[in-house]
């Protein structure tokens, strides 16, 4: 999947026009802003988690970063 995935390219994301997608993980929803792979990738995605829910341990080679708006987060 390729969304806005050539970072040579200026792109603007109204990221409040787009629709949640849920993940595989129950819980999980996500808002896709860029992404160059398939589940395991490099992404950049507004992630929001329900209480109690949790992602299956991963990787991702080229790094991720995390900013908690709300709640506690523990990776």
């Amino acid at each position: 999947m390729q969304i806005h995935a050539d970072l040579s390219q200026r792109v603007v994301v109204y990221s409040e026009e787009l629709p949640w997608v849920d993940s595989p993980m129950a819980g999980v929803q996500r808002r896709i802003l860029e992404r160059d792979g398939e589940e395991v990738a490099r992404a950049t995605s507004l992630v929001r988690y329900e209480t109690g829910s949790s992602f299956s341990a991963h990787t991702h080679g080229g790094g991720e970063e995390f900013l908690v708006l709300d709640g506690i987060f523990s990776d």
